[in-house]
């Protein structure tokens, strides 16, 4: 085994299958995913059924979006407008959910490595 290979070793032991098998198993990243999905699916079914909505009175309420609200500011504007509020909004929202319910966990899973009951094939 040459230097290189010798210094390289030591990061990727922890890329190999009975690792990432064991870290699957792992209860505590069972629950990091369970809740990335709990906060993800229904942000983005919100932001789809907000833009689908969007699209949709475009193509078939133009006299709504046509309606004049304050000079040549019609509905249409602030419609598109606020699909960059609301995606900005929903970045923000994630960014303070990861920070408080899945980084706190993500660290622990790297720092304590898998579960103590869990088996790491080698």
């Amino acid at each position: 085994m040459t230097a290189s290979t010798t210094a390289a070793a030591s990061p990727s032991e922890d890329r190999t299958p009975g690792r990432a098998a064991a870290l699957h198993s792992d209860p505590r990243f069972v629950e990091l995913k369970r809740r990335f999905r709990w906060f993800v699916f229904p942000m983005t079914a919100v932001f789809l059924a907000w833009y689908l909505l969007y699209v949709l009175l475009c193509a078939y309420a133009r006299d709504f979006m046509a309606h004049k609200v304050a000079g040549n500011v019609n509905v249409a504007l602030l419609f598109g407008l606020a699909q960059f509020a609301t995606t900005f909004l929903a970045a923000w929202l994630y960014w303070r959910f990861a920070n408080r319910r899945l980084d706190p966990l993500s660290a622990e899973l790297r720092a304590a490595g898998p579960a103590p009951d869990v088996e790491v094939a080698a």
